[in-house]
């Protein structure tokens, strides 16, 4: 959606994005452990590039994919 891309949001509202979507130990995760068991980075850490206004969160998402999920 337009409404999550880098142009339409400020850096604040990118971290408020990210912190509410992944919400892990909070409530919204069900510590399925699905970070680890993909042999990801903290999902925070991953979608820091987001937040930095440098890549948008389906290129982070694909390279997750690519790189993790066979």
């Amino acid at each position: 959606m337009d409404k999550y891309l880098i142009k339409s949001t400020t850096r604040e509202h990118r971290e408020q994005i990210v912190r509410e979507s992944l919400d892990c130990g909070g409530g919204g995760c069900e510590n399925c452990s699905a970070c680890g068991a993909y042999g990801a980075i903290d999902p925070y850490v991953m979608y820091q590039p987001y937040i930095d206004g440098i890549k948008e969160l389906f290129e982070i998402t694909q390279e997750f994919s690519a790189n993790y999920i066979r």
